[in-house]
């Protein structure tokens, strides 16, 4: 074959691969584009066949979205009921749901990573492997006895016990996550601070944790991702004051119907949050998918 025919297929080859890329990434993007475009369409423009790529927009639903009440349809009498004033109500229990399980998983979890990584307590084999089998069982398994659980201790409805669950869901992941960091780090350093006298607690904060820091970017991104994209637990333990955004979404009715472009616009809001931050912490999450395998970032 001659050189001139070897770099023509060359050429096709990575052509045939940029159009494939090109495909992919329209198939994935398409659906975010059209919820964007949507969230600024008014109920009519939604419903319009076929569907409009030149409109005039509006930004009622994002003032909607904070100043009308949004409703739902009781499944067996179709009285419309009220569910709260406005949507902030469900971002509120979102952001803090988020941010007290991550806070109480992130500090429970790598002082317990620390542990088994240095001190090897008798049994660390097995403990792990205890602490990853609480992640085997899928959540619908365990449901119905969480619902019943929280009843009998007053915990249903209510945002801390969904920072509860969520803490107890998420600390399997964040120990193995930060004990496979931990084990890269060399002991030496650590051993020479005992020796000169510092305290345990000393030489994590201090010298340890430090070292650790892509680690913990990257548990922190995959447990945000799991508990704002949660809905079961969320749907089972919570009612209409205490819902967080994704069951408020899949409960939200209006008086004639579904208004496609209110929940798209609080599905844009929605996934702002999670879309920046995956922006900002896409390095470390590329390091952690690894489970500390690939040195360095």
């Amino acid at each position: 074959m001659s050189r001139a025919r070897r770099r023509g297929n060359r050429i096709a080859k990575r052509a045939l691969l940029y159009i494939a890329v090109v495909i992919v990434c329209i198939i994935y993007v398409f659906p975010i584009y059209w919820i964007f475009c949507t969230s600024f369409k008014t109920r009519a423009q939604a419903f319009n066949w076929p569907p409009l790529f030149i409109w005039n927009p509006t930004t009622r639903n994002y003032i909607d979205i904070f100043l009308k009440r949004q409703t739902e349809i009781e499944a067996i009498t179709g009285k419309v009921i009220e569910l709260a004033t406005g949507a902030e109500v469900f971002f509120y229990n979102s952001f803090m749901a988020v941010l007290g399980s991550i806070a109480l998983a992130i500090l429970i979890g790598t002082l317990a990573a620390y542990s088994f990584s240095r001190y090897r307590p008798k049994g660390t084999d097995t403990l792990m492997f205890f602490i990853l089998s609480t992640r085997m069982l899928p959540a619908i398994v365990v449901a119905i006895p969480m619902f019943f659980f929280y009843r009998k201790l007053g915990l249903y409805n209510t945002i801390p016990g969904l920072i509860l669950l969520y803490t107890m869901f998420n600390l399997p992941f964040a120990v193995w996550m930060m004990k496979s960091f931990f084990d890269e780090i060399p002991i030496d350093i650590e051993q020479a601070a005992m020796v000169d006298g510092s305290k345990p607690l000393k030489i994590f904060f201090k010298i340890a944790l430090p070292q650790v820091y892509v680690g913990l970017a990257a548990t922190l991104g995959f447990l945000v991702i799991n508990v704002w994209n949660e809905f079961l637990f969320a749907m089972l333990l919570t009612e209409k004051t205490t819902r967080t955004v994704p069951v408020a979404l899949a409960a939200t009715r209006g008086e004639v119907g579904i208004n496609w472009g209110l929940l798209a616009a609080i599905e844009v809001l929605y996934v702002i949050p999670a879309i920046v931050l995956i922006f900002l912490l896409q390095k470390y999450l590329l390091r952690g998918m690894t489970f500390g395998t690939v040195r360095g970032v």
